[in-house]
Parts: structure tokens; C-alpha cells; sequence
């Protein structure tokens, strides 16, 4: 009976710091300190590009060379 006790209790210790260690994975960390301070115009500038790759059609590989073209000025 004392091992049955002693197995329990030990399950419901894994179970609670199991799922207490899912609750400190799934809480977002912090920005980055080294985060670009004008992500405003570069996310501007993305919804601009993904417009005129829309209006071309384009898709896949031919819309991902398009995007970084179209975003670097390439």
C-alpha cells in the first residue's frame, strides 16, 4: 500500500511540473534588443510588394524571387 502512496503521489508531481513547464514554454519572450527600429515601413513596403506579386499572379519560387527583389531593390 505505502509503494501504491509513494507512486501517486510521484505521478501527480511529473504531471504538475510538467505542465507547469508548458506554461513557461508557451510565454513569449521579450523583443530583442537588436529588433529594427523601422519595422513600420518595412512591413509597409512588404504589403506593397505582396500587392504587385498579387497583381502579377505570380506564385511559389517566381513570387519568393519577386518578394526579395521587390523588397532589397534588387
Amino acid at each position: 500500500m505505502r509503494i501504491r502512496s509513494l507512486s501517486c503521489v510521484t505521478a501527480c508531481l511529473l504531471f504538475v511540473t510538467g505542465a507547469a513547464l508548458a506554461l513557461d514554454a508557451a510565454t513569449p519572450e521579450p523583443a530583442a534588443s537588436g529588433a529594427p527600429e523601422d519595422a513600420g515601413a518595412r512591413s509597409a513596403k512588404s504589403i506593397e510588394c505582396s500587392q504587385k506579386a498579387d497583381a502579377q499572379n505570380l506564385h511559389g519560387k517566381p513570387r519568393k524571387r519577386f518578394m526579395h527583389e521587390c523588397k532589397h531593390g534588387v
